[in-house]
């Protein structure tokens, strides 16, 4: 799943990206309400993280201005403003919940997986499948032929893209960009070896075969004919 945090404080920022692409989710980070906005009303994103204090648009008017656009993706307000009537004012404006900043990490990731469950994924399936190997988006579990294979946050990410979007070839410059957030560097041997411990472990042990590299083109999830 894909999120949005907009957040102009640096550290929170980097932090809140660190920390939910560790738990393995796809993260964009925006630093003023005018970039968080472009990207949200663009961007296909399961839910949006927004601070309230930001330069440009602030939390308020961003939230405000998304919900005239009839957007109805799940928002998550982070502040420092813990007076009751600016909470209320954020929900009354279209946001699904409010944290105040100072927080746990591990109260945040429960909010943001309940909202998940909640809001687009109550719409979309939460379990992607392809044969006998099943991706839970939602426990953020894998399993082929009824046996569980654990995969780290960046091995979880790469085979969601690839499950989403099985059936493609796809490049390594896209896989680049949407998994590791990084501009692709042929010089670089990162997704072959992603890709190479991935198939390891949802690959080599069971039949059919489903990850294929097309040389010169990228690699594809698929059940060959």
């Amino acid at each position: 799943m894909k999120l949005l945090i907009v957040e102009d404080e640096p550290k929170t920022g980097d932090y809140l990206r660190q920390g939910l692409t560790e738990a393995g989710f796809l993260a964009d980070l925006a630093r003023t309400g005018t970039d968080g906005l472009h990207l949200a009303i663009t961007g296909d994103y399961d839910l949006l993280i927004l601070d309230v204090m930001l330069p440009g648009l602030n939390g308020w008017q961003l939230l405000e201005t998304l919900r005239r656009s009839d957007n109805a993706l799940p928002v998550l307000f982070l502040t420092a403003r813990d007076q009751v009537e600016d909470r209320v004012k954020g929900l009354e404006l279209g946001a699904d919940d409010y944290l105040v900043k100072p927080f746990a990490f591990s109260e945040f990731l429960a909010r943001v997986r309940t909202l998940l469950r909640r809001g687009k994924s109550s719409l979309e399936p939460t379990v992607l499948q392809l044969a006998d190997l099943e991706l839970d988006l939602l426990r953020r579990r894998v399993q082929r032929g009824g046996r569980r294979i654990d995969l780290t946050a960046k091995e979880f990410a790469l085979l969601e893209l690839l499950l989403r979007r099985q059936g493609e070839v796809l490049p390594r410059s896209l896989i680049a960009s949407q998994v590791w957030d990084i501009n692709f560097d042929s010089d670089s041997n990162v997704i072959e070896v992603a890709i190479r411990r991935l198939r390891a472990k949802m690959d080599d042990d069971f039949e059919p075969k489903l990850l294929r590299t097309i040389r010169g083109m990228g690699y594809v999830l698929e059940v060959s004919a």
